[in-house]
């Protein structure tokens, strides 16, 4: 497997780790997103303890407003995270 492949099947899998614990397995609901930033991205975010904040994070998120961050709606969050951290690096 390719390094490209392989980082796709982490950011899959990360997903689900967390996706389904509450309802929809193939949704993240506010909650599952808390977790999954604290666990996964705790160095970029900090730990997400001010609900304003996460809040704000998971509305940008819902793109589409039904309540939920879909897997296509996570996939854009660590997108623009990569683009971001990108830019930083190439300009160090």
């Amino acid at each position: 497997m390719s390094d490209v492949q392989k980082g796709m099947a982490l950011l899959i899998a990360a997903f689900h780790k967390y996706s389904g614990k509450e309802g929809d397995k193939f949704t993240l609901s506010k909650g599952e997103l808390k977790e999954l930033l604290n666990n996964e991205m705790s160095d970029i975010f900090g730990k997400t303890q001010d609900a304003k904040a996460l809040d704000k994070i998971f509305k940008d998120l819902d793109a589409n407003a039904d309540g939920v961050v879909d897997f296509q709606e996570y996939v854009t969050l660590v997108a623009c995270i990569t683009m971001l951290c990108n830019e930083f690096f190439t300009k160090k």
